[in-house]
């Protein structure tokens, strides 16, 4: 467990840093000495000097300190993360789990991959069209940023960028579980087991839940990229001024600065949730993780 841990963490620290020099070489795209080599080599040492020191800039648009964007902006885009992540979680695990069974995958897996394949903006815009033509609901798509909203209808707005999270989320969560359940139902520890005289339920839930429950943490980092992506779109689609929605504005506007610091905290909670999950899901199964 030590030697898989501190392996992980190499990867953990290897891809922060490389988070860093990226970030790095964004920032210093926006110098105009960047047009040369030689010019874009030593903007990118000085801006690469300023992250270590964790010097964060300032925004060439606004030009408020970045530590003050992330302030503003980043709390948002956490939560609508973590409630499409509630959503993920309670679509994409039942799913999971009914498509890694045979009938049910044969029947309905090719509609739910075409479903899937869906684009998050397509997405986004459908729940949209629903919500006003079936349920009557205010949709911010056409609403001035920073529109007085009323009290009753701050849940209806904020449902559908979670939905449109989630949903993406739920794509990522059933996939990742499906792989998950799919490798443990097909393990030959199984006959070994009933030798040993223990019962179907008892190989279930003793050897098999663990299992599957590993594999979905393990993906942990797969499922990050997909809320993060899909937040991104939820929150220009929907007009809500979060961190991803920053993001898109800031390399509309060429506000590199900014840009290559958004990115770099979007990687480091990429890379945050894919540690945690693969060492969490290495020791509930040993030798589940690759």
């Amino acid at each position: 467990m030590q030697r898989f841990v501190v392996r992980e963490a190499a990867r953990f620290v290897v891809g922060v840093l490389g988070a860093i020099l990226v970030a790095a070489a964004i920032a210093a795209v926006g110098e105009p000495s960047a047009r040369t080599l030689p010019g874009f080599g030593t903007a990118f040492g000085d801006h690469l000097w300023h992250l270590v020191r964790l010097d964060l800039g300032t925004s060439a648009v606004s030009g408020l300190p970045a530590l003050q964007e992330l302030a503003q902006h980043l709390p948002d885009t956490l939560l609508l993360v973590l409630m499409g992540f509630g959503v993920a979680l309670a679509v994409g695990v039942p799913l999971g789990v009914l498509f890694a069974l045979g009938a049910a995958r044969r029947v309905a897996a090719p509609l739910f991959q075409v479903i899937t394949a869906t684009p998050v903006f397509c997405a986004g815009l459908a729940l949209a069209f629903g919500a006003v033509h079936l349920l009557h609901w205010p949709v911010s798509v056409n609403a001035q940023v920073g529109a007085v909203v009323a009290p009753d209808q701050v849940l209806q707005i904020a449902a559908l960028p979670v939905l449109t999270v989630g949903l993406a989320g739920a794509a990522a969560v059933q996939l990742v579980l499906r792989r998950a359940t799919l490798r443990s139902t097909g393990e030959a520890f199984r006959t070994g087991l009933k030798r040993l005289g223990l019962g179907s339920l008892e190989i279930e839930f003793l050897y098999v839940v663990p299992r599957v429950f590993a594999g979905l943490l393990i993906g942990a980092g797969e499922i990050m990229v997909a809320l993060l992506s899909a937040t991104v779109v939820a929150e220009w689609v929907f007009h809500r001024a979060g961190a991803a929605d920053l993001f898109v504005k800031s390399v509309a506007l060429a506000d590199w600065d900014l840009a290559a610091i958004l990115l770099f905290v979007f990687a480091g909670m990429t890379f945050t949730a894919d540690f945690l999950g693969r060492v969490f899901g290495h020791a509930l199964a040993p030798g589940e993780a690759p």
